[in-house]
């Protein structure tokens, strides 16, 4: 599962591009879903395959339990008071809100959403390591659907850089890999491929 460059993301018309304009792109990486039809879009996906989108594999099961026991024993995943941070729903426009397919704040998994629109998708996770968003993208192209899953990281404190440092390899080698492999599976599973 490919990381792909971020000149191909970023000539890509999404809304995250303003939407989070200064804060830095971390990786972001697509797969290639099989066209079995036209008109398919993350909405659709989403709400036929389950809100869980990415089902963890064993082993990147036993990777976040590791990670979680850890982040348990040194506080890491306690949220900042709220007036030590600022979500990114506060950038929200009138115009993405009313567009938007789930309210911002909506609890999903370990995330909160911060909009949903017909063909993006944007989370967001804060916690005492980073301030984090993932995208979530669908693009029709002539022969197929590209699925593409961004993450931005803000540093919330000195630690970030080397916590950020510390886990890539694992989300590189193991994570992404893994969950992306997973959203192909339910759209083969979603939309009759094999």
């Amino acid at each position: 599962m490919p990381q792909i460059s971020m000149q191909e993301f970023e000539r890509l018309p999404l809304r995250v591009h303003d939407f989070l304009a200064g804060v830095p792109l971390h990786d972001v990486w697509a797969i290639d879903l099989p066209r079995t039809r036209s008109g398919i879009t993350l909405d659709e996906f989403l709400r036929t395959a389950s809100a869980c989108l990415l089902t963890r594999p064993p082993l990147v099961r036993a990777l976040l339990n590791i990670r979680f026991f850890v982040g348990r024993l040194f506080g890491w995943d306690r949220e900042p008071a709220a007036t030590a941070w600022e979500t990114f729903g506060t950038r929200l426009t009138t115009a993405d809100r009313s567009k938007s397919l789930a309210p911002a704040g909506t609890r999903e998994g370990l995330f909160r959403v911060v909009y949903r629109f017909e063909n993006e998708q944007l989370l967001e996770l804060i916690n005492r390591t980073a301030h984090a968003a993932a995208l979530r993208a669908l693009v029709e192209t002539a022969n197929a659907y590209r699925f593409y899953f961004g993450v931005y990281v803000c540093s919330v404190s000195r630690f970030t850089p080397i916590y950020m440092a510390l886990i890539d390899p694992f989300r590189k080698l193991v994570v992404y890999p893994s969950l992306l492999r997973s959203v192909r599976a339910k759209w083969n599973k979603t939309f009759g491929t094999a």
